[in-house]
């Protein structure tokens, strides 16, 4: 059942992809909203207690529900996992900024390639050069892919999947939304969101990581996840480029930027930049490098599906 409810919900997301807009999705960010001005007292205990009324409140019911379905039919129990699995992957949600920029770049316009990553990434865009533009998307790209479809499949295959798929993605969203924007940054109220996610995406991240690595280039993946994945400030996203990079024969990253930042021209961070690559495999970013992202995290979701299927057959003659 696991198997084709994720199957099922990727071929339908291929074919009616969900908006990132969509009334429901709308509803959880106010919810989270209305919850951090009902905790937020200044107190990071306030935070903790918030974060779990609104996993609570969200996760209960999809396990319940998912319970009930199971007593009622096995195609009721299906038919929810698949719609759980369709609202919480989000694998199209922001492709269309990747082909746009792939397309902008290939077509030699500059200009709307920087004006996409721009709008993507909520970063100013206007001084980076080709290269730039391409590591950015590129890695921008893995880094949701992860936190849309690997991540979500992981806590999926465990007991109680759609109510754990659920609580990933809360958890995800409530680690950025509580301390990404300017009035959250000096705040304690997401300390908690942001390290409850650091441990509910530490082993999905491995993951990820393993099966870029498996459907990469393997030595040079785990040479550059070895050796470079500590200089990222954010450990996960660390894993995953440094890993996803060595896989595609690509330098990644500096050592003060996470996948969506954007590299400050001075001459501390031009030293950080050179000591960053140094001994790193691959080439420099390039408009290729975003059709070998393509290609890297598809090889991997066929990975996921494969072993997916094997363990399924698995259970069935057993």
């Amino acid at each position: 059942m696991t198997f084709l409810s994720i199957l099922f919900a990727l071929l339908i997301e291929q074919l009616k992809p969900l908006r990132a807009d969509n009334p429901i999705y709308a509803g959880i960010k106010s919810f989270a909203a209305r919850i951090e001005n009902w905790f937020n007292a200044g107190h990071a205990h306030h935070g903790r207690l918030g974060w779990f009324v609104m996993v609570g409140a969200l996760t209960v019911p999809a396990g319940l529900i998912y319970w009930v379905c199971l007593r009622i039919s096995p195609l009721a129990a299906l038919a929810w996992n698949v719609l759980i699995v369709y609202m919480t992957l989000g694998f199209r949600h922001y492709s269309h900024y990747f082909t746009s920029i792939q397309l902008a770049l290939n077509t030699g316009d500059d200009v709307a390639a920087r004006a996409l990553l721009a709008e993507w990434t909520k970063e100013d865009t206007s001084d980076l050069d080709v290269s730039e533009i391409s590591r950015i998307a590129a890695e921008k790209a893995l880094v949701t892919t992860h936190r849309h479809v690997f991540g979500v499949f992981f806590w999926f295959l465990m007991p109680v999947g759609p109510a754990l798929a659920v609580m990933y993605r809360v958890s995800e969203y409530l680690a950025r939304a509580w301390n990404e924007p300017d009035h959250m940054k000096q705040e304690v109220f997401g300390r908690f969101a942001e390290r409850a996610f650091y441990w509910i995406d530490w082993i999905p991240a491995r993951f990820t990581a393993a099966a870029f690595a498996v459907v990469g280039n393997f030595e040079d993946a785990i040479y550059a996840w070895r050796n470079f994945a500590d200089r990222w400030t954010d450990e996960a996203v660390g894993i995953i480029l440094s890993a996803g990079g060595g896989a595609m024969g690509v330098r990644f990253g500096t050592p003060a930027e996470s996948a969506s930042g954007v590299l400050p021209i001075d001459a501390a961070t031009v030293d950080s930049t050179l000591e960053s690559t140094d001994g790193f495999p691959g080439d420099p970013p390039s408009p290729r490098t975003l059709q070998s992202t393509v290609g890297l995290v598809w090889r991997a979701i066929l990975l996921w599906m494969f072993l997916l299927l094997l363990l399924s057959v698995a259970v069935w003659l057993g």
